[in-house]
């Protein structure tokens, strides 16, 4: 049981940094993606700027024209920027269901962890899934890899990551 959980956490963080790498590659790297990043960090400077010098916004009818054309802009740019991101999206949720197909093979029916802990009712389909017994505290494959990757992908790598779109 701890080699194969070892090995899920192993194959958990190989497939995250795969799939970071494949996000740079398709995204990060691109010229589109470097073009529309550098237009919304301009766009947000020169919005905030425009609302700082403006101090009431009811006085200046003409401002607030201008100010909500550029807040469109803005919502525009970051539209498309995220329809460029989607291409990576994609590629990702093709490679997770492969891999998922392939170690339910290889992982079918085997108990891999023991959780301290009994899983709320609509968590316990995916820890105890394709597991025999009632002992819930038993987990299979899915739900460390599912957990596990998706952790390190969010936490991890958006720290190191130097590619974040400002929010506004």
């Amino acid at each position: 049981m701890f080699a194969d959980t070892l090995l899920i956490v192993v194959i958990s963080i190989c497939t995250a940094l795969f799939a970071e790498g494949v996000t740079y590659i398709l995204v990060y790297r691109t010229e589109k993606y470097k073009k529309l990043k550098a237009s919304i960090e301009k766009q947000t400077k020169k919005l905030d700027k425009k609302k700082e010098t403006v101090t009431d916004i009811s006085r200046q009818p003409g401002h607030k024209k201008k100010i909500e054309k550029e807040e469109e802009r803005l919502k525009s740019e970051k539209r498309d920027l995220s329809y460029v991101k989607m291409q990576s999206m994609f590629c990702h949720w093709i490679h997770l269901t492969s891999l998922m197909g392939m170690f339910n093979s290889i992982f079918d029916g085997r108990v891999v962890g023991k959780l301290p802990f009994t899983p709320i009712s609509f968590l316990q389909g995916i820890s105890h899934r394709n597991l025999a017994g009632d002992d819930y505290t038993d987990c299979s494959f899915y739900f460390p890899l599912y957990t596990l990757h998706h952790e390190y992908k969010t936490e991890h790598t958006e720290n190191v990551r130097v590619c974040s779109v400002p929010s506004s």
